[in-house]
């Protein structure tokens, strides 16, 4: 079962999230750039039938490649094991699951906001977030102790 955060505790981890979320949006950019390398590498080779071949370049390239898409993945899973789920890497979006009147949505929160001040139904999306207002504050809860 997936965990269900109250707005306090799912404020509590926009720090850590943020911060994972930069890393792996890092680790991207890294990755796109080694992949680059590699495709011009690759025509190169194509072109030119492997005469003078940098080897050593195309193996860094292949390293850095596979370093940054290893620490993307470690990231994404370092962020998923907080409990929210990444919706859109490239925009930043994350959803935390919380009840609301007993039915599951999410607080939605996105990269550069100052904390969670939408939510949305698990169907609707991002496009659907509603300002968390009084009623939803009266209204929702996170995980019951167990």
């Amino acid at each position: 079962m997936a965990k269900r955060f109250t707005l306090v505790e799912a404020q509590s981890l926009i720090p850590e999230v943020e911060s994972l979320l930069r890393q792996a949006l890092d680790a991207k950019g890294g990755y796109q750039d080694a992949e680059q390398v590699i495709h011009r590498f690759s025509e190169h080779v194509m072109m030119m039938g492997g005469v003078m071949v940098d080897r050593e370049r195309a193996l860094e390239s292949r390293a850095r490649r596979d370093e940054a898409a290893s620490r993307l993945r470690d990231r994404i899973e370092a962020v998923l094991e907080t409990g929210c789920l990444v919706k859109d890497l490239e925009i930043g979006l994350v959803d935390f699951p919380t009840l609301f009147r007993g039915v599951e949505v999410y607080l939605c929160w996105k990269l550069g906001e100052s904390g969670i001040t939408f939510w949305h139904g698990v169907d609707e999306g991002f496009r659907g977030r509603k300002p968390i207002d009084q009623d939803f504050l009266d209204h929702h809860q996170g995980d019951r102790p167990q």
